[in-house]
């Protein structure tokens, strides 16, 4: 039996288990299983792959998308990125992609319009270096926003105005902020600055709308949630793996 699976931590409500079992339900693949390994420190690593010597391939979510770089024997991350989100093991050996990005290029481009020229991106974590990657790629310049001053954040959200707001029509929530069972949670933004120029999209995706993008929709602005962007990457990840 082929065995993959999600390290992470939680990983209560994971996507990938029930996409990718519904996946080899649906098309008839039985020779493969997909299981959570919830690691408390990513040191645990090496004996789940002692544990499982027929795990052939690893999605890997937060908080170990950067931590597990020093874990893998080589990579086919592009240069910048420094994120892992998919593993292929083959002899005990791991290496690293990133189908984060291309998940995200994929769901993030068709939503934009020629007014849409700046962005800001609300988190620096491992599911953040996928949208610099993107932005940069694209030409978009972009501003960080964090909750602290610190190396990498432009803006705090105290600091953050409706000026700045109107400079950047594009808002990137890479926070967990408004994932269930939290779905009153929301970034601290002067929202009355967002307007029908907007998008707002929200790498969250349970509930399928966030406060976040409520918010924006109330005010004309264009939403999506990442949905779309995970199925996507959960097929590249697949890819890889075969």
């Amino acid at each position: 039996m082929r065995l993959f699976g999600l390290i992470g931590q939680p990983l209560t409500h994971s996507f990938s288990a029930n996409y990718f079992n519904q996946k080899f339900a649906k098309e008839g693949i039985v020779d493969c299983q997909y299981q959570l390994f919830p690691l408390s420190s990513i040191n645990e690593l090496p004996a789940l792959l002692e544990k499982y010597p027929n795990l052939e391939g690893l999605n890997v979510t937060s908080p170990f998308k950067q931590q597990v770089l020093s874990y893998l024997s080589n990579h086919s991350i592009p240069p910048g990125l420094d994120a892992c989100n998919c593993i292929r093991i083959s002899n005990g050996k791991c290496e690293g992609f990133n189908t984060d990005w291309v998940g995200f290029e994929k769901s993030f481009l068709p939503l934009l319009q020629p007014k849409q020229q700046a962005a800001l991106v609300l988190g620096q974590g491992g599911a953040a270096r996928a949208v610099f990657f993107v932005l940069k790629k694209n030409g978009i310049p972009y501003s960080v926003v964090g909750r602290n001053n610190k190396p990498g954040v432009d803006l705090t959200y105290s600091q953050l105005t409706s000026a700045d707001l109107q400079t950047h029509n594009i808002v990137i929530n890479t926070t967990p902020l408004g994932t269930f069972p939290n779905i009153t949670e929301l970034p601290p933004l002067p929202y009355e600055a967002i307007g029908s120029s907007h998008v707002l999209y929200d790498l969250v995706y349970n509930p399928t709308e966030t406060a976040f993008m409520k918010e924006g929709s109330r005010r004309g602005a264009r939403v999506k949630n990442g949905a779309d962007m995970l199925q996507i990457q959960a097929e590249e990840s697949w890819k890889i793996w075969n």
